[in-house]
C-alpha cells in the first residue's frame, strides 16, 4: 500500500509541475559583431527522489559549461541561497549560434536568482538591460572580452542599459546613447537593481586623441638614407606599401620603427574601429580602454598563415587585423614560406579579410600599411632564384615603393647630428598637408588615401598629360609593368604631386614615382 501512494504521488507531481522561467539579454561576439543571445532560465521541481540537476544548453563551449561551477560558488559566497531540489535548465538562445567564455556568468546567476525569488528586485527593472560578466567565486566580477562591439550593438538595438564589470566600464562608455551599469560584484549589482543603492557613474576616456611619442625613433637620428626617408614620408601621406632592400645593418628596421612617428595621428572613429579589434582578440590593455596610437605588429618570418590573416575554431582576429589603421612590419621577408605570403594578397588589394569555418564566416578589416624588409639576393641563402620562388609577381605588384638601403659609412655615423635635419615632427606636418588635399578631393567618395583609388576614380581624379602618358608607356615597355603596377605608379605619383602642393600631376612626380618600382633579385 505504501509503495502504492508513493508511486500515485510521484505521478501526480510530473503532471502538475512548478515551472518558473526568466530571461536575460546578453550578447556573443562574432567577428567584430555582437549578437543578441537571451538567457533563459527554466526550472521545475526535482525528481521522485527529490534530487535536483543543473543543465546549461545553447551551444556553449567548455568555458560555459564550467560556468555552473563558478556560479554555484560564487552565490553562496555572495551570501545568496543556490535553489535545491530543482531541475534548472538555462538556455542560451538562438541555439544555433556557438557561445563561447565566461561572459554569461553574471545573466545566469542573477536569472537563477530572480527566477526562484531569492532577491527582491522588480521585473521591469530588468527590462532592456544586457549583461556580460565572469564571475570570480566570491562573487566578484572579471574582465570579459568583448564589451565595445556589445556596447556598439546595444546602441543599435535600442538597448538602453549595459552591465559590465568595473574593470570594463570604460570601455563600454566609449558609446554614447547607451547607459553603463559597472559593478565591482554580484552583490554590488543587486543592491543597484533593487534599488538599495545608486550606480556610480562610468566616464569614458578623454574624446580628444593623443599620443606619446616617446618610444618613436625620430627621423633626425636616423643619419644618411634621404631616399628611404623620401620614399617613407610617400609611404605615409598616400597610405603605401614598402619594401625596403638593403645589406644587414643598414638601418632598415630602424627606418620601419621610424615609420610610426611620421603617421597623421587617429581619428575618435578610427580609434573606435582599432579597439574593437582588440577588444575582441582580448589584447585590449586594462588600463587603456581606448587604443589611442596606431598599432605598429612586427611579424616574424616563423609566423604561420593562421596568426597573421587570423582564424582558429572560432576565428578571432589575426596580425593583418591587429595592424588595422596601423603598420604591419614584415623583417626578413625573403624567410617567409611562400604560402604564407600569398594569404597576403587579397587582403593588401581588398583591405579586409574573411574567414570561414563550418559554423559560418566572419569578416575582419585589414586595412594597413606594409612596410617589409629584406637582405638583397648575395646575402640571402639561394640568391635570387630563392626570392622569386618566395615572393611572388602578383605580390611584388601590390608594393607600391621598393627601396634600395644602402649602408652608412661609419665615419658619417660618428658626426654629431647636423642641425637643421628633418625631424620626425617636420615630415609629419607635410604628411598632413598632404593628407587635407586627400581629403577635400574624395570629401564625397567612401575613400580617404590615394592607396584607395579604384580604376574609376584614377581615370577621374588623376588625369596626366602627354608627355607623362609618354613616359609611363615607355617604362610598361620597358620594366615589364602589370596593369596593377601601371595604376599603383599612378596613385605614387599623385601622393608625390599632394606633397609637392600640385593640383595636377606632372611628368617629374610619374619619374620619381617609376623609380620606387625596382625588381627585387636583380
Amino acid at each position: 500500500m505504501v509503495y502504492v501512494s508513493t508511486l500515485l504521488s510521484s505521478l501526480l507531481l510530473f503532471q502538475m509541475p512548478e515551472s518558473i522561467l526568466t530571461q536575460l539579454l546578453s550578447f556573443a561576439t562574432i567577428g567584430l559583431k555582437s549578437e543578441k543571445i537571451i538567457v533563459e532560465v527554466g526550472s521545475t521541481r526535482g525528481g521522485p527522489d527529490g534530487q535536483g540537476n543543473f543543465f546549461i544548453v545553447g551551444l556553449g563551449d567548455t568555458a560555459v559549461q564550467e560556468s555552473k561551477q563558478r556560479v554555484r560558488m560564487a552565490l553562496r559566497t555572495s551570501g545568496y541561497h543556490f535553489p535545491t531540489g530543482k531541475m534548472i535548465t538555462v538556455n542560451l538562445a538562438p541555439a544555433d549560434i556557438r557561445k563561447v567564455g565566461p561572459r554569461y556568468d553574471l545573466a545566469v546567476a542573477l536569472g537563477l536568482l530572480v527566477a526562484h525569488h531569492l532577491v527582491d528586485i522588480p521585473e521591469e527593472r530588468l527590462q532592456n538591460i544586457a549583461f556580460l560578466g565572469e564571475l570570480a567565486l566570491d562573487g566578484s566580477l572579471r574582465h570579459v572580452s568583448g564589451v565595445l562591439p556589445a556596447a556598439i550593438a546595444c546602441a543599435k538595438r535600442g538597448i538602453k542599459t549595459l552591465v559590465v564589470p568595473a574593470i570594463n566600464g570604460p570601455e563600454a562608455a566609449l558609446i554614447p546613447g547607451i547607459e553603463v551599469i559597472a559593478p565591482e560584484s554580484l552583490q554590488e549589482l543587486i543592491s543597484i537593481l533593487s534599488g538599495e543603492q545608486i550606480a556610480m557613474p562610468v566616464t569614458p576616456p578623454a574624446s580628444s586623441i593623443s599620443r606619446s611619442t616617446g618610444d618613436y625613433v625620430d627621423f633626425s637620428d636616423i643619419r644618411g638614407q634621404v631616399a628611404a626617408k623620401r620614399a617613407l614620408e610617400i609611404a605615409a601621406a598616400g597610405g603605401h606599401n614598402v619594401l625596403m632592400s638593403g645589406a644587414p645593418g643598414s638601418g632598415k628596421t630602424l627606418l620601419a620603427r621610424a615609420f610610426r612617428g611620421i603617421l597623421p595621428p587617429l581619428t575618435q572613429d578610427e580609434a573606435i574601429e582599432v579597439t574593437q579589434i582588440y577588444s575582441v582578440a582580448n589584447l585590449l590593455p586594462k588600463d587603456a580602454p581606448l587604443v589611442v596610437e596606431r598599432p605598429f605588429r612586427l611579424v616574424h618570418h616563423t609566423a604561420s598563415g593562421v596568426s597573421i590573416v587570423g582564424g582558429g575554431q572560432m576565428p578571432g582576429p589575426g596580425e593583418i587585423s591587429l595592424a588595422h589603421r596601423g603598420v604591419l612590419f614584415l623583417d626578413e621577408l625573403a624567410e617567409f614560406p611562400a604560402q604564407v605570403l600569398e594569404v597576403l594578397r587579397q587582403p593588401l588589394e581588398d583591405r579586409t579579410i574573411t574567414i570561414t569555418r563550418a559554423q559560418g564566416s566572419v569578416t575582419f578589416p585589414a586595412d594597413f600599411i606594409m612596410i617589409a624588409a629584406m637582405n638583397p639576393p648575395k646575402y640571402s641563402v639561394g640568391g635570387a632564384q630563392k626570392i622569386h620562388r618566395r615572393i611572388s609577381a602578383p605580390l611584388l605588384d601590390r608594393i607600391d615603393l621598393t627601396i634600395d638601403v644602402q649602408p652608412v659609412p661609419i665615419e658619417d655615423l660618428q658626426k654629431k647630428k647636423p642641425k637643421g635635419g628633418d625631424t620626425s615632427a617636420g615630415v609629419l606636418e607635410r604628411v598632413l598637408a598632404a593628407r587635407l588635399r586627400q581629403r577635400a578631393r574624395f570629401q564625397h567618395l567612401p575613400i580617404k588615401t590615394n592607396k584607395e583609388m579604384g580604376v574609376k576614380q584614377i581615370d577621374e581624379l588623376c588625369p596626366l598629360d602627354t608627355a607623362s602618358e609618354k613616359l609611363l608607356l615607355r617604362a610598361v615597355d620597358m620594366l615589364g609593368l602589370s596593369a596593377r603596377s601601371y595604376h599603383r605608379t599612378i596613385k605614387v605619383a599623385r601622393t608625390i604631386a599632394d606633397l609637392a602642393g600640385s593640383e595636377q600631376i606632372e611628368t617629374a612626380h610619374v619619374a620619381e614615382a617609376l623609380q620606387y618600382r625596382q625588381n627585387i633579385g636583380e
